[in-house]
């Protein structure tokens, strides 16, 4: 076996698909459909990024964020994105009043 032989396949894109229903008929995992919907409707900044990142490896992640712009979603976490009051933030905050100085890391 030469060096070529043993070289990784290219990798196949997926192909586009246009629903969650498409995925699962081809039995790729959808993790909203495999885990607690609450997960993705969180309360704690920490378990808000654990959802978004459940959403990386979603074959559907792109038409979900789609659809949720579109449908104008108020909250939770969508196609990898945190929605608040309809709008897409980078990150969750705690609760209660933000600090008066910044915290040095």
């Amino acid at each position: 076996m030469t060096k070529a032989d043993q070289a990784d396949p290219p990798e196949v894109p997926f192909m586009q698909l246009n629903s969650i229903e498409q995925a699962e008929a081809l039995g790729l995992p959808i993790p909203c459909r495999a885990f607690d919907p609450e997960v993705f409707f969180a309360e704690t900044p920490a378990d808000v990024e654990y959802a978004k990142s459940l959403c990386g490896t979603c074959p559907v992640k792109e038409v979900c964020l789609a659809g949720a712009l579109e449908r104008r979603e108020p909250w939770g976490v969508w196609g990898g994105e945190l929605f608040v009051q309809g709008v897409v933030v980078a990150r969750k905050r705690p609760r209660g009043r933000p600090r008066k100085t910044e915290v040095m890391a």
